[in-house]
């Protein structure tokens, strides 16, 4: 008898099957009730319209300097944003020792500090640079985009992971 047309070879491979449809049907109905939020929710990709466009009614040539004042924001705090993750990553693995040392902790999260406030005032000349671009007419609509960026209200109500947010 052939073994590829023995009667428990097809059944164990029918099995696997449907144990390998139903797996894949859960993560597909996970992922579509679970999104993630994008830490850079502004970021369009594939052609999508610039955030900044309806809002502040900016021209193309506003657009395109929004646009590349962006990129030039985000590959200028990049460094800044890598050596966080790295020092978090150490805070991290400091924390979990059986007996960490606090004086280490403590240098972790002041260095992770420095570099946050360093992110944080490249922001604020960001926006002074967005502002600059704009009319006087649409600063205002810059205002409240903006602050609605910086404080995070664009991520909606709920973060899955932390509960509401205020």
């Amino acid at each position: 008898m052939n073994f590829i047309t023995s009667k428990r070879f097809v059944s164990v491979a029918l099995a696997l099957l449907v144990v390998c449809n139903i797996t894949l049907l859960g993560i597909v109905w996970w992922q579509h009730t679970h999104k993630l939020t994008p830490f850079f929710p502004q970021r369009h990709h594939n052609g999508q319209q610039n955030p900044f466009i309806e809002p502040l009614g900016l021209t193309e040539a506003q657009n395109l300097t929004f646009r590349k004042l962006r990129q030039e924001h985000f590959v200028k705090v990049r460094p800044e944003m890598e050596a966080i993750s790295l020092l978090k990553t150490q805070l991290v693995e400091e924390s979990l020792k059986d007996k960490p040392d606090m004086k280490t902790i403590g240098a972790l999260a002041a260095n992770i500090g420095s570099h946050q406030a360093t992110i944080e005032r490249e922001l604020a000349l960001h926006f002074h640079e967005l502002a600059e671009v704009c009319a006087p007419e649409q600063r205002d609509s810059l205002k409240k985009v903006l602050e609605r960026l910086a404080t995070h209200k664009h991520f909606g109500s709920m973060d899955r992971s932390i509960g509401p947010r205020r």
